[in-house]
């Protein structure tokens, strides 16, 4: 009973970082996350849209061609009596449009950077999911090959008690399994943690990048939600996002309200009907009676919609952050647990030759060995649960403030 006591508390994280360690490793996820940033091929793809889409934005408030149409006229009773009328002009919208158009391209360039940020954000925050995958991936492959080794031992043992008769076959049976399950999740997690760095590697434009320094990040949590609840409300690029539409909506009501204002035409006009040439201007206007109509009341109801889509995202962001950060708080307090149980710093060793000398039987000894791994796996999957749920908190502060590094 001593030892089934001591044995809980015994932990083989070696490889769990303490604070130093995780402050260097900070550096080194940021410098991935910029490399992504950098090298991306769909995030280049998306900047070249939205700077197409700027370009586009500019070519809309340019005035139309001019016009130049010549007219050559002939006499029904004599060919030779001619008359031609030539005529160049330009038309254009009313003055004060060209400027509310010009203040909605603006609005307009900035929306296309937010969604920009947006794209930006998703694609970071997607390769710092993979990192934190690396890191878990990593750690586990210490402990298995620390099982694979306790099991590998022990076969040995165990077949030289069945040469000696100390150890029937269905010991070494048992020994041997347990060796063939070590081998089997030792390949399982290797070729996990090889579709991850493959996965990281598309997402860096086909770049390979080290990552067996990576470790999580140091996090600095409040303890209290209302210390980080403005800041990441305020923060959210999604709501920032539609703050901007709102905006290119109200000037987008602007120019559909100026459009009903009368479109001019001037222009130069020379005509030679009466034998003699006459020059002369061209000065005309046109009504829109017909093409804006509806334009006004489809644009108002365009910002209906985005301003009760502000108020869904609003209480959507307000929702998660706070669930998050209740996540975050549980997901500690129950790590914290497991680290009280893995003050002292031990292995299997202890176990292993308590089996050899007889103290306890296999059975025991896989007993309390799946108790052991089982608690340490549990730790594992619980920190890379945690640093995912800080970052889903804090995904508008890739590189913020609440990383420390």
């Amino acid at each position: 009973r001593k030892i089934k006591i001591f044995l809980y508390l015994v932990i083989c994280f070696g490889n769990i970082s303490a604070s130093g360690q995780i402050a260097r490793e900070t550096g080194s996820i940021n410098e991935l996350l910029r490399s992504v940033e950098t090298h991306n091929t769909e995030l280049k793809a998306f900047s070249q849209r939205m700077q197409a889409q700027k370009t586009e934005n500019k070519l809309n408030n340019n005035l139309p061609d001019p016009t130049v149409s010549y007219s050559h006229l002939w006499g029904a009773d004599n060919s030779s009596e001619t008359i031609g009328e030539l005529i160049v002009s330009q038309s254009m919208d009313f003055p004060t449009l060209y400027h509310t158009r010009r203040q909605l391209n603006r609005q307009k360039n900035a929306m296309a950077d937010h969604e920009y940020q947006l794209k930006r954000r998703a694609i970071l925050l997607k390769a710092q999911e993979i990192c934190f995958d690396i890191i878990l991936l990593r750690k586990e492959q210490l402990l298995l090959k620390e099982r694979h080794q306790n099991a590998s031992e022990l076969a040995i043992l165990y077949q030289q008690r069945i040469e000696s008769g100390d150890a029937n076959v269905i010991e070494l049976n048992k020994v041997k399994l347990e060796l063939l399950n070590a081998k089997t999740e030792a390949s399982i997690n290797e070729t996990n943690l090889k579709k991850k760095e493959e996965e990281l590697i598309i997402l860096n434009g086909s770049i390979p990048f080290q990552t067996e320094q990576l470790t999580y990040p140091a996090i600095v949590l409040p303890t209290d939600y209302a210390e980080i609840k403005d800041d990441v409300l305020n923060g959210e690029l999604a709501l920032a996002a539609l703050e901007q539409e709102s905006r290119v909506g109200h000037n987008l009501l602007k120019v559909a309200q100026e459009s009903w204002l009368p479109k001019l035409e001037i222009g130069y006009r020379r005509n030679t009907e009466s034998g003699a040439p006459f020059n002369g201007f061209v000065v005309g206007f046109s009504v829109p009676l017909f093409e804006n109509k509806g334009k006004v009341k489809m644009v108002r109801q365009q910002l209906l919609s985005t301003e009760l889509s502000k108020e869904q995202i609003k209480s959507e962001t307000a929702y998660n952050a706070l669930q998050n950060f209740r996540e975050a708080q549980k997901t500690k307090l129950l790590m914290d647990e497991y680290a009280s149980l893995f003050k002292e710093h031990s292995d299997l060793l202890i176990l292993k030759e308590a089996l050899k000398s007889g103290q306890i039987s296999l059975i025991e000894y896989f007993s309390e060995a799946a108790i052991i791994y089982r608690s340490q796996l549990n730790y594992l999957q619980l920190e890379n649960k945690y640093h995912k749920t800080v970052a889903s908190l804090f995904k508008n502060k890739l590189y913020g403030a609440y990383y420390l590094g």
